[in-house]
């Protein structure tokens, strides 16, 4: 018999079989199968009625939390497409990706960090003229439009109806993720059920998760690490730990009181644990596992991290569904400290060399290409970027240089295009120059990274003012606040006369790298 990888009747089973058994809990509050079950299907059947159903897009503009789960179920449950928006995008990201996505509908939440989020899609809805619904989890009575609804009056309004649509076929988009920015604009990455179930459901496998444990994911759901995270706990019949939004100190008391057992991070959070004062390894006891992933992980913090947490590491990109390549357990410690791993079951990873194209297996350098069910089918509306990152033989060219050993270890060297990986965001210079740009007294802009032992790289912007204006680095970084999302917002600024440039007038960025490169001290006192 066929194994379906399809989502909603995956969660529907394991309610079934285990309804009481907790689905999710913030150590205070919990969820059970049946509960988180029972709302999802209540859910679907008031979207069925809004006139929502199989191939729309529905957004989920929330911070972690039930009603993420809940909404991801209830979408899923009638075909219709998740498209995971993270709640700390500017207004104009936020447009940009629901009218790229053209959603239907969006879940959110009423206010958030002191921003009425109702008011703002109050005014977006005159602007999308695909957007027909939106859904406020909150206190709020959103009485004054009738196209938006309290989320939990629309599950009451849900509860007890026959839902007779039919579950998707796993072929079926599951969600439509969004990349971090490019030179030009994010992509939008269509994936099928199979690609993320699979996916999650194999590296839950190599965690060997069981229905005993209790996940806490401090990375948000939005994310394809995040999104990984939720679908493969419920694959596993195990316990999510919500947090609505990483804190460090949150996160130790959380993973304390709640007995967590396995904790996915990228590599800056890790170190944000062990720089909290409240960091104390035998408050930790029940952590046995978990994953490290997001960006480039040094060798040192794996070895400190294990320690009080058998951590394994893992690459992969949203392209790809989360999971490429992941340690195992049984690996050497040299392997598990200085490697990403093999690949998971059924995925394929070779080696592009970079001359002439050519895919190479083990012992090979050169761009990483994969292939497997996680890939996704494609780039929203965009086919020829579809298939200038694909081979002709269906391997998706990741952009990241590596090393495959003899056994099929993969060794990651970096990005064959520059890019900054800050706290695990993968940004792009080009877009944010772009955005600086703008500012009346910049006439020149170089982003480049500048290396920081926490979060792997902080954002400089290498400035030459226009002459004779006036400005200074906080001024330039209010102005960033107000047009991009606040993770690329500059760390630092610096002022320069000119640039120094190559023959044909292109900045030399490690020149200038060198020339900004931040002191002991300057490193040791910026506190993200």
């Amino acid at each position: 018999m066929a194994v379906s990888w399809s989502l909603a009747p995956l969660v529907a089973q394991r309610a079934r079989e285990h309804p009481e058994r907790a689905l999710a809990t913030t150590g205070e509050r919990t969820w059970t199968y049946g509960d988180v079950h029972t709302d999802a299907e209540a859910l679907a059947s008031a979207l069925v009625e809004l006139g929502l159903g199989a191939g729309d897009r529905i957004a989920v503009h929330l911070p972690n939390g039930v009603e993420w789960i809940v909404a991801t179920l209830a979408a899923a449950r009638l075909g219709a497409v998740v498209v995971p928006v993270s709640p700390q995008l500017s207004v104009h990201d936020l447009r940009y990706q629901l009218r790229h996505a053209e959603a239907s509908a969006v879940v959110t939440i009423d206010r958030w960090n002191g921003v009425d989020v109702l008011q703002r899609f109050e005014e977006l809805l005159g602007e999308l003229p695909d957007l027909q619904y939106v859904v406020a989890v909150g206190d709020d009575d959103p009485w004054y439009d009738d196209r938006v609804f309290q989320f939990a009056a629309l599950v009451a309004r849900g509860a007890g109806r026959p839902l007779t649509v039919a579950p998707p076929p796993d072929s079926a988009d599951l969600a439509v993720m969004y990349t971090a920015g490019t030179m030009e604009k994010p992509k939008g990455v269509q994936l099928t059920h199979r690609a993320l179930v699979e996916n999650a459901q194999r590296t839950s496998d190599v965690l060997a998760l069981a229905a005993t444990d209790r996940v806490l994911s401090a990375m948000p759901f939005s994310s394809v690490f995040g999104f990984s995270a939720m679908v493969g706990t419920m694959s596993a019949g195990a316990t999510l730990v919500l947090q609505p939004v990483f804190d460090a100190a949150g996160a130790l008391a959380l993973i304390a009181r709640a007995g967590v057992t396995v904790v996915h991070g990228i590599p800056t959070q890790y170190h944000l644990l062990m720089r909290e004062e409240a960091f104390d390894p035998s408050r930790l006891a029940t952590l046995r596992t978990g994953l490290m992933a997001g960006s480039a992980v040094a060798e040192a913090l794996v070895r400190k991290v294990r320690r009080w947490c058998d951590v394994l590491v893992a690459y992969g990109l949203t392209e790809t569904g989360a999971v490429v390549t992941i340690t195992r357990p049984t690996d050497s410690d040299a392997t598990r400290r200085e490697s990403v791993g093999r690949a998971l079951p059924g995925v394929e990873v070779m080696a592009a060399d970079l001359m002439t194209g050519q895919l190479h297996g083990p012992e090979a350098v050169g761009e990483i290409a994969v292939r497997g069910p996680g890939l996704m089918r494609g780039y929203l509306r965009m086919p020829a970027e579809t298939a200038r990152v694909h081979t002709p033989d269906g391997f998706f060219l990741t952009g990241d240089l590596g090393i495959i050993d003899e056994d099929g270890t993969v060794r990651i060297l970096g990005r064959r295009q520059e890019t900054i990986s800050r706290g695990g965001v993968q940004l792009y210079p080009r877009e944010l120059e772009d955005r600086l740009r703008a500012h009346p007294a910049v006439d020149d802009v170089c982003v480049i990274g500048v290396p920081h032992d926490v979060m792997g790289e902080l954002v400089c912007a290498c400035v030459v003012a226009v002459e004779g204006a006036v400005i200074t680095g906080d001024e330039l970084k209010r102005f960033a606040r107000e047009t991009m999302t606040a993770d690329k917002v500059p760390d630092l600024v610096r002022f320069f006369d000119t640039f120094p440039v190559t023959g044909s007038g292109k900045v030399k960025r490690r020149e200038l790298a060198r020339a900004i490169a931040l002191s002991a001290n300057t490193a040791a006192a910026y506190a993200p």
